[in-house]
């Protein structure tokens, strides 16, 4: 089967499709030396902010706005960002949802999407368990699958992602962008192709990509971290693989400590709330897995911040 064409007219259309759903979220600049990093300039792209707090909205509007949606509504299975987008968008758009989560997901996810009024489900452990759960339910119900990662709307959706930073930050020279199942960093390698250099940062317990380009295709990988909820599915996503395998540059890996520092860094400096996997590709640079070489322009994308906050 041919693989489905990605490229940037496709994510530009799709962008006038649902620029009137997404927020145009804000860039800014950082010098490095404010993170105690060599001096330089960081572009942080501020996807947290996002609409249901994650780039995932983006993903959830291409879905619902460019497929035919039946009566039965729509089904989706998610660590929680995603299962909180499409409850979100079902919820502007009139259409029922209905969202399969595992025991990981986190309490602020959870409730986010019923407040959203999906019809929840918790069940397994683990992103896999909830994925089988929400195929059942899709076969019973004739409910429309809304994937996480692996969907041509999807990634559509994400790569609107490298549209607007092509407007905001031209000069960039590389992106980091965190990696689970690879539908976010798939659909920005798909607008960049290559300029800005796009590195993926994983966390070191769920090392999908890694593993998959080490193995020339998707592979299972473990699916442990602080992360887990956001960034540890089984396997990246088969549609992404052929766009990671021609223009992504490279992977770095991340500790669980290096993304708690990361988060408390980002809220330090500037006063940004961002959950562990939002954290990640910032943990890349303040650890060292990624060296920015003198006078390089990076950029780094901050993808979710729903997580809980105790306030005074």
């Amino acid at each position: 089967m041919p693989t489905p064409t990605i490229d940037r007219d496709r994510i530009a259309a799709t962008y006038e499709i649902i620029a009137p759903y997404v927020r145009v979220t804000p860039v800014v600049q950082v010098d490095a030396a404010d993170l105690e990093l060599p001096p330089g300039p960081v572009a942080f792209k501020l996807e947290q902010l996002q609409h249901a707090g994650s780039f995932k909205a983006r993903g959830a509007f291409t879905n619902l706005l460019s497929r035919e949606v039946p009566e039965a509504g729509v089904v989706a299975a998610s660590g929680g960002n995603h299962g909180t987008a499409v409850a979100y968008a079902a919820m502007r758009l009139g259409v029922r949802a209905t969202i399969f989560v595992p025991r990981v997901s986190s309490p602020a996810k959870v409730e986010r999407i019923r407040s959203y009024g999906a019809d929840l489900t918790v069940v397994g452990e683990r992103y896999a368990d909830a994925l089988a759960a929400s195929q059942e339910w899709a076969a019973r119900s004739g409910a429309m699958t809304v994937h996480a990662f692996d969907s041509v709307e999807t990634l559509l959706g994400t790569g609107t992602i490298g549209l607007e930073l092509a407007r905001q930050a031209p000069a960039l020279d590389t992106l980091l962008v965190p990696v689970g199942g690879g539908g976010l960093i798939g659909g920005i390698a798909a607008w960049c192709r290559g300029a800005p250099k796009v590195v993926g940062v994983e966390p070191e317990g769920a090392p999908t990509l890694a593993r998959a380009l080490e193995a020339g295709q998707p592979v299972d990988a473990p699916a442990g971290s602080i992360a887990a909820d956001s960034l540890a599915p089984r396997r990246v996503g088969e549609l992404m693989f052929p766009l990671a395998r021609d223009f992504i540059a490279s992977v770095a890996l991340v500790s669980d400590d290096a993304i708690r520092r990361a988060q408390r860094a980002l809220w330090d400096v500037l006063r940004l709330a961002v959950e562990p996997g939002g954290a990640t590709a910032t943990a890349a640079l303040l650890s060292g897995a990624y060296r920015a070489a003198p006078g390089e322009q990076v950029g780094v994308v901050l993808s979710g911040a729903n997580m809980v906050l105790t306030l005074p």
